[in-house]
C-alpha cells in the first residue's frame, strides 16, 4: 500500500467504493486521514462496511464542510455531461476534487528513497487503443530484463494499493482519459501515447476535450521522456509541441506503418520489422512477424510503444526482442485460444469500437467474424474497407440485424448468440482460416463486461476443440 501523503488529520471524502475506491480509503488512513465514504450502490457500501469502515451519505446536509478533498472514482461523471451531484456540491464549497491517481503521485515519493541508489520511476501508459498490451508489454520487458516492476493502474491492482517500492524499481501504470483528465497531479518519469479514436465523447464534450484529457499526461509534470504515437494527427501536433525540434531525443515518435527516420529518435514497424533510428541511423532491427502473441500492425505499434519506453529505461535491444517472444498476450486482446484442423480461434472481446475491430480485422488474411452486441453511435459502417479479408461474419446480439445492413456485400448470418456464432463459424470455417471475435459493439445486451463476452466465446470454443 502507498500511505496517502499530505492529510494526515483531515478529512477527506471518497465517492465510488469499487476496486479504486476501497483501495483510496485505505491508504487514506495509512496516511492518518480520516475517510468520508460513501457510494450509491448498497452492495459496495456493505462492502467497505464489513471493512470496518463507516459510510456517510455526502449529500447530507454539513457532512462535507471542513473536507480537505474528495477522491472520486473514474465511473463518476465529474464535469460532462453533467457533474455527479456529489462533485457539483463539492465545487460549489470550493473543494479540490481528485482521484487516486492524484493522491499516488503526490505520495509515491518519500524519504526513504534517500538511501536508494537508483530513484524509483513511474511508466504511464495512454491513448485510445492497445493501452493494457502496451502497459503488460512493458511490464514483461522489466520482469525479463530482472528490473523489480509492478503493473497497477487502468490494469491490474489499484494504483495505491501497490506496494512501496524498491530501490531501482519501476511503476507501469495504464491510465484512462477519464484518470488523467481529473488527477491534480501527474508526474510520470516516462509518459507513453500509443494512438487516438474517437471514445467517451459524452464525458469529454467532444474529441478536443478527449485529446486534451489525454495530453495532461504530458503537460502537468513534464515527463523526462516521452513516447507518442504519430500515425495519427493529434499524436504529431503534440510530439511537435514537447520537442525543441525533430532532433529532440526527449520525444520518441512510434508509428505502426511511416518511415520516421529524420529524427533524434524514433522507433517504427514496416512490412513486419521493428526498427529503432537514433540521429539518422538505424540501431537496432526485431523481426515482429513470428511474434505469436502480437499479430496484426496493431499490436506491432503496441511493440514501438513498448520497445521504445524500454529503451528509455536503459534496457538492451535483444533482451526486448526475447521478452517480445516470450509475451503470451493478454486475454481477450488478439488472444489465441485454440486450434483445430489448421482453424485458429482468436478472442478480441476487448475490441468494443469500430477503430479496434478495425485493426483486429486487418491482423488476419481470411477470418469468421463473429460481431455485435449493443452498437455503438454511428454503427459499423466505417468499417466496410477493411472487410476484404471476411470470408463471412456471424452477428449476434441486439444490433446483429442492424450491423448486416451495414457491412454492404460480405456473407453474413444472424446467430443471436455466442453459442450459435461459435458453433456455425467453426462448422465452417475451412484451413488456414480464423474465427475471430471482433464485436465492435459493447456487451451489455448479453454480458456484464467484454471479460465475460470473451469467457463465453473461450469456453464454447475449448468444448468444440477438447
Amino acid at each position: 500500500m502507498i500511505p496517502v501523503q499530505g492529510y494526515a488529520g483531515r478529512k477527506v471524502a471518497v465517492l465510488g467504493l469499487g476496486r479504486s475506491g476501497l483501495a483510496t480509503a485505505r491508504a487514506l488512513v495509512a496516511g492518518g486521514a480520516e475517510p468520508l465514504l460513501w457510494d450509491d450502490s448498497a452492495e459496495a457500501r456493505a462492502k467497505a462496511e464489513a471493512e470496518g469502515f463507516t459510510c456517510t451519505d455526502l449529500l447530507r446536509h454539513g457532512v462535507l464542510d471542513g473536507a480537505a478533498c474528495l477522491v472520486t472514482s473514474p465511473g463518476i461523471p465529474h464535469l460532462y455531461p453533467t457533474p455527479n451531484k456529489v462533485i457539483a456540491r463539492a465545487l460549489d464549497l470550493g473543494i479540490p476534487v481528485d482521484n487516486d491517481i492524484g493522491l499516488f503521485f503526490q505520495s509515491f515519493a518519500t524519504t526513504g528513497w534517500d538511501e536508494f541508489d537508483t530513484a524509483p520511476k513511474v511508466v504511464c501508459i495512454t491513448g485510445s487503443n492497445g493501452k493494457s498490451t502496451t502497459t503488460a508489454l512493458i511490464h514483461h520487458i522489466l520482469q525479463v530484463a530482472g528490473r523489480p516492476s509492478q503493473m497497477a493502474g487502468n490494469i491490474g491492482r489499484g494504483v495505491l494499493d501497490i506496494d512501496p517500492p524498491q530501490d531501482g524499481e519501476v511503476v507501469v501504470l495504464e491510465l484512462s482519459s477519464y484518470q488523467t483528465d481529473l488527477a491534480r497531479a501527474l508526474t510520470p518519469d516516462v509518459a507513453v501515447f500509443t494512438n487516438l479514436s474517437p471514445d467517451h465523447l459524452d464525458r469529454h464534450n467532444g474529441m478536443g476535450g478527449y485529446f486534451a484529457a489525454k495530453r495532461r499526461l504530458f503537460a502537468e509534470g513534464g515527463p523526462d521522456r516521452c513516447v507518442v504515437g504519430v500515425d495519427e494527427l493529434e499524436g504529431r501536433f503534440m510530439a511537435g509541441q514537447l520537442a525543441q525540434g525533430p532532433e529532440d531525443d526527449r520525444v520518441i515518435r512510434i508509428s505502426a506503418g511511416q518511415k520516421l527516420e529524420g529524427f533524434g529518435w524514433s522507433v517504427f514497424a514496416r512490412k513486419g520489422f521493428l526498427s529503432e533510428w537514433r540521429k539518422g541511423r538505424q540501431v537496432a532491427s526485431i523481426d515482429l512477424r513470428e511474434i505469436k502473441g502480437l499479430p496484426g500492425a496493431h499490436n506491432h505499434q503496441n511493440a514501438c510503444a513498448a520497445y521504445a519506453a524500454a529503451r528509455s529505461l536503459g534496457i538492451a535491444p535483444r533482451l526486448i526482442e526475447g521478452a517480445l517472444h516470450s509475451f503470451a498476450g493478454l486475454p481477450h486482446r488478439s488472444q489465441l485460444v485454440g486450434e483445430r484442423d489448421g482453424v485458429r480461434f482468436v478472442n478480441d472481446s476487448k475490441a468494443t469500437n469500430v477503430d479496434a475491430a478495425a485493426k483486429a480485422l486487418q491482423a488476419f488474411p481470411r477470418i469468421r467474424w463473429i460481431a455485435g452486441g449493443m452498437g455503438k453511435e454511428g454503427g459499423i459502417a466505417a468499417l466496410e474497407p477493411v472487410l476484404g479479408s471476411v470470408v463471412k461474419a456471424y452477428l449476434i446480439g441486439f444490433s446483429a440485424r442492424d450491423f448486416a445492413l451495414q457491412i454492404g456485400a460480405t456473407p453474413h448470418e444472424i446467430c443471436e448468440t455466442m453459442e450459435h456464432a461459435v458453433t456455425r463459424a467453426a462448422a465452417e470455417a475451412q484451413p488456414g482460416e480464423v474465427v475471430l471475435l471482433a464485436p465492435a459493439a459493447a456487451s451489455f445486451d448479453q454480458y456484464p463486461n467484454f471479460e465475460k463476452r470473451g469467457e463465453d466465446f473461450t469456453a464454447r470454443v475449448k468444448a468444440l476443440i477438447g
